[in-house]
């Protein structure tokens, strides 16, 4: 299965979540997990590296792939349980290829305008891409939401923009939590640092939500 974490706004917290669902794979589902780092800045390069310096983690593959990645995607899906692409914060080659491809789109947004400008053009790219690929779900994630309880609307006022574009909104959501950051630096996972942790129980949420779509079930926007 190949999953995509991608979108065009930098900063929305692409790498990390991928990072998590990526231990979460190999962890709860004991799957063989492979990540591909489309990014130059190599944030998932530079955490996996950390991770495989640490004898006491679960060893997780990776690989950096640029451009035309289409064939690669397809030829290393059948050596791995899970591929999850990690695609820079912009429109590239890379990510249209990626979603080509891919079972799973997730575009992680905060609930800020800045970021919510970005989702016509992510529309115009996934429905142009659902011509070529068919069986592809594409879902937003709301990350790094205020945890405070009356910025609460920002984020059910960033959904429903989103959803205005009958695209699917995942219910479960991250917090602004420096748990994140201080796992991603040691190469580890939220919910290897703390599985009980507030943290932890977004990342299984986001997770098993993703899992229980269907493929063909977020059509809307095709």
């Amino acid at each position: 299965m190949i999953i995509l974490i991608g979108g065009e706004k930098g900063g929305s917290g692409k790498s990390c979540l991928a990072q998590n669902l990526g231990v979460y794979l190999a962890k709860f589902k004991e799957a063989s997990v492979l990540m591909i780092d489309c990014d130059p800045q190599r944030t998932t390069s530079d955490w996996i590296q950390a991770r495989n310096n640490n004898p006491d983690l679960p060893l997780i593959n990776c690989v950096q792939l640029y451009g035309k990645i289409r064939n690669d995607l397809m030829s290393l899906e059948n050596n791995y349980d899970f591929l999850l692409v990690d695609c820079g914060g912009q429109d590239n080659l890379a990510l249209r290829a990626a979603m080509s491809v891919a079972d799973h789109v997730l575009i992680p947004l905060r609930p800020k305008r800045r970021d919510l400008k970005t989702v016509p053009h992510m529309e115009d790219i996934l429905s142009t891409c659902k011509m070529v690929n068919p069986k592809m779900n594409a879902s937003f994630v709301m990350t790094q939401c205020p945890s405070l309880p009356n910025q609460a609307s920002r984020i059910i006022e960033a959904k429903e923009v989103c959803e205005t574009y009958g695209i699917n909104v995942l219910n479960s959501i991250t917090y602004s939590r420096n748990i994140y950051d201080d796992s991603e630096e040691n190469g580890e996972s939220v919910v290897e640092i703390d599985p009980d942790s507030k943290a932890a129980t977004e990342i299984i949420a986001i997770a098993e939500e993703m899992l229980a779509i269907k493929p063909g079930d977020s059509h809307e926007f095709s």
